[in-house]
């Protein structure tokens, strides 16, 4: 596997959408899901994992 370069990742995100806390329960945390092979994006919450 090839690493990828950290420059990749530099991108602008507005401060005020960056959590300044956990979620409360933490199992209520938001993900978002790529199916990699679809090309998919979906919502998804942690307490979901390992189903989707």
């Amino acid at each position: 596997m090839t690493a990828l370069p950290l420059t990749d990742f530099d991108y602008e995100y507005p401060e005020e959408l960056i959590a300044s806390s956990a979620a409360e329960p933490r199992d209520s945390a938001r993900l978002l899901v790529l199916d990699r092979a679809a090309g998919a994006v979906e919502h998804a919450v942690f307490r979901d994992l390992p189903g989707s």
